[in-house]
């Protein structure tokens, strides 16, 4: 994005919205301005405001003068994409399609952009109209017309090779044709484009079955067509280098690439099942955004807490959850905020998730010899203030932990527990004596991470005596016949789910002299849950009624990931 034309835009979102709404900042910086500077790489710049999608097409439409187009309109008029290949179209973010007696038209979400113009031009001639939709809906129009227009979607099964189990010279050149590399990429775009956090490619005897966990729920999406399964999975394995010989035993590897434009890093871990191998790619982006302790959703309350707990010289606070609860964001939305210059930190990981300058980052590695054990054995001669462990496995890191945080550091760390009142059990399962517990824990802090309502469709619903029948743990939870609850919708933004994003809910144990004394060798984390609430602990249960109180997410959302006490 470069020239006047781009400055000017900035200048007018900054300007003409912040008169119209004072309250309502477009930028927290000069990010996008800078951003928009002559010779600075294009960026999107709808991702640099705090405007919605169709809030920033409707600037765009209204200061550029061009028409405002619907995903309806797009989707019903004729699609030009066939002279344009899928990468170009969905890195761009264009749709050129045409409408009877009206002519040819390019539908953009960045109007400054001019390169994908040009090239349009170039291939559909110069009498194209510009016309200007969300990139939610630029999204969603191309998801689903590239799909009717995929060329491999007709192929025949039967026209693919038949390989036997141990020709891999012949696997190994089909993962490395057009055809395979083509639909592999355009798998990782479009778990990128969707905001997926993970792949799953399932073999069956029917074929190939792929669902992407999007807000932590599995969909199912169009399986590629028109290659060989096998080679599909190979194909991955090259990526990660793993050993595409190998079928009979479980493979982990990784790999950073660029998926349309996105640079991401992968996990890839195969396992072997009936019908051939299974893989689940992991999917972590390289720009994952601020991190700041407001956009996680603590409640006031506890995140007083956390802030007074943090400024503490030596202890060990963990965070507990079950995978993909956002653990790993939380501790490191936690360094971002004691990440400064009069404090070293260091962490060991597996991965390194979040990169923040200032902080010394270890990835293990066990095939050398480096664990977590030993990555912490190295770290309390490195004179930190903060050490960050990834994740307690077992008993040796939990021991060397524990003694880091007696020397006078700050510890942090994850456990996988159900409850923030279990870690104290499965802290003593580990092997660490009740006293040293007693001595050095400080807090633990519990999460689940829910979905967010969809902002733009979200709607209220009446329940009613059978909604209640239907499911009695409303009723637990305080709600009413009569009462006006959030609820999902649907609609083209959401993908038809009316959830979009998610937030955290928490709980956080602080402990205190009568929680102390509750640690010993029968520790019961019942017991310690019930003193805890007793003293005041907001449980998980209860900050997800508030946050569904304040319309941010459904009852069934809270239900589907906590658990009444």
């Amino acid at each position: 994005m470069t020239g006047p034309q781009s400055l000017q835009f900035v200048e007018y979102l900054h300007r003409g919205r912040q008169e119209s709404d004072p309250k309502k900042e477009v930028t927290s910086d000069d990010s996008a301005q800078q951003r928009s500077a002559p010779g600075a790489p294009h960026a999107k710049l709808w991702e640099t405001t705090n405007l919605s999608p169709t809030e920033f097409a409707d600037e765009a439409a209204h200061f550029f003068g061009h028409s405002r187009v619907s995903l309806q309109e797009i989707l019903a008029a004729t699609p030009l994409i066939s002279a344009f290949s899928q990468r170009f179209l969905r890195e761009t973010l264009v749709f050129p399609y045409e409408v009877a007696d009206r002519g040819i038209h390019l539908a953009v979400a960045d109007p400054t952009d001019l390169a994908p113009r040009r090239a349009a031009e170039i291939v559909l001639g110069p009498d194209i109209k510009i016309t200007i939709a969300s990139s939610d809906d630029l999204a969603a129009a191309l998801d689903q017309r590239l799909a009717d227009h995929d060329p491999t979607a007709h192929a025949e099964a039967g026209s693919l090779p038949v390989l036997r189990e141990d020709d891999v010279d012949s696997l190994r050149d089909l993962a490395s044709g057009a055809p395979v590399v083509r639909a592999v990429n355009d798998l990782l775009e479009k778990a990128v484009e969707l905001r997926a956090s993970d792949i799953h490619i399932e073999p069956f005897q029917s074929g190939l079955v792929v669902r992407l966990r999007i807000d932590g729920v599995l969909r199912p999406i169009t399986a590629p067509a028109g290659v060989v399964p096998q080679a599909v999975i190979s194909r991955i394995k090259i990526i990660a280098s793993l050993n595409i010989a190998e079928r009979r035993l479980p493979q982990d590897g990784a790999a950073r690439l660029r998926a349309g434009r996105t640079d991401i890093d992968i996990r890839v871990a195969i396992m072997p099942t009936q019908h051939g191998e299974s893989v689940v790619i992991r999917i972590l982006p390289k720009d994952r955004g601020l991190l700041v302790v407001e956009k996680l959703g603590f409640g006031q309350a506890d995140e007083t807490k956390l802030r007074r707990l943090l400024k503490l010289p030596h202890g060990m606070i963990v965070i507990t959850g079950p995978t993909g609860s956002g653990k790993t964001t939380t501790l490191a939305t936690i360094l971002s905020i004691l990440n400064e210059p009069t404090r070293k930190i260091l962490t060991v990981e597996d991965p390194v998730e979040y990169e923040i300058p200032g902080i010394n980052q270890s990835q293990i590695k066990p095939a050398i010899g480096l664990t977590f054990a030993s990555a912490l054995r190295s770290f309390v001669r490195q004179d930190p203030d903060v050490i960050m462990v990834g994740e307690v496995r077992d008993t040796e890191t939990a021991h060397v932990a524990v003694h880091a945080a007696l020397t006078g550091h700050l510890v942090l760390t994850t456990l996988h527990t159900e409850t923030a009142a279990a870690a104290l059990p499965r802290l003593l399962d580990l092997g660490i004596e009740g006293y040293l517990l007693r001595s050095i824990l400080r807090a633990v802090v519990a999460q689940r991470l829910v979905r967010q309502l969809c902002e733009r469709c979200r709607s209220q619903k009446i329940l009613t005596d059978f909604d209640l029948a239907d499911d009695p743990r409303l009723a637990t939870l305080g709600f009413q016949p009569g009462e006006s609850v959030p609820a999902p919708c649907g609609c083209e933004r959401c993908s038809g789910t009316g959830y979009r994003g998610r937030l955290g809910v928490f709980e956080v144990l602080e402990l205190d002299n009568t929680l102390r004394d509750l640690i010993g060798e029968k520790t019961d984390g019942l017991e310690v849950d019930q003193a805890a609430i007793r003293g005041g602990m907001t449980t998980m249960l209860e900050d997800g009624i508030a946050k569904c109180r304040a319309g941010l997410t459904s009852p069934a959302e809270i239900l589907r990931v906590t658990t009444t006490r």
